[in-house]
């Protein structure tokens, strides 16, 4: 097996709306088989950018909810949009039990929140965006792309 490219973009986002604005910007993006993985300690945005994907990708606001407790949440939009929760599992078989692995890959985008508990879940090649606390509401968005298509979606999303 080859090695997979990696192409990583760091941004400074100033405010929670600056975070949704990004997170619209990249749902406006997506296509069917991405895979988006995000990183971050509690409170860190993660929420505010999958809020913000979902309406990019042009799902009603009413839809999205946090799937801490279903693991994995569908939502109809401009593509099939599947957003998961992965911080109440222990691991690899937690997460295979569900049936999520046969979303990935397959028709609709995946956000996956809290990708570092189960990194395994994450197929060969997508984007991980990871948030971190940069000082009052300021956050530190760090994307990396594994692939030729994830570094297409990256490219376009923060050029």
């Amino acid at each position: 097996m080859s090695a997979v490219e990696v192409v990583t973009r760091t941004v400074q986002l100033e405010s929670p709306d600056e975070t949704h604005r990004l997170g619209v910007r990249l749902g406006g993006l997506l296509e069917s088989g991405d895979f988006v993985g995000l990183v971050g300690d509690l409170g860190a945005g993660k929420t505010h950018l999958v809020r913000g994907v979902a309406e990019g990708a042009r799902v009603p606001r009413s839809e999205v909810a946090s799937p801490t407790f279903a693991i994995v949440y569908p939502y109809s939009g401009r593509i099939p949009l599947y957003h998961a929760d992965l911080y109440r599992l222990t691991g690899y078989d937690d997460l295979y039990a569900t049936g999520f692995m046969d979303l990935v890959g397959g028709e609709g985008a995946v956000l996956v929140e809290w990708l570092d508990r189960v990194p395994e879940a994450a197929p060969r090649e997508y984007l991980r965006v990871t948030l971190s606390h940069a000082g009052g509401e300021a956050r530190r968005l760090v994307a990396e792309a594994f692939g030729a298509r994830p570094s297409a979606l990256l490219a376009a999303w923060l050029p």
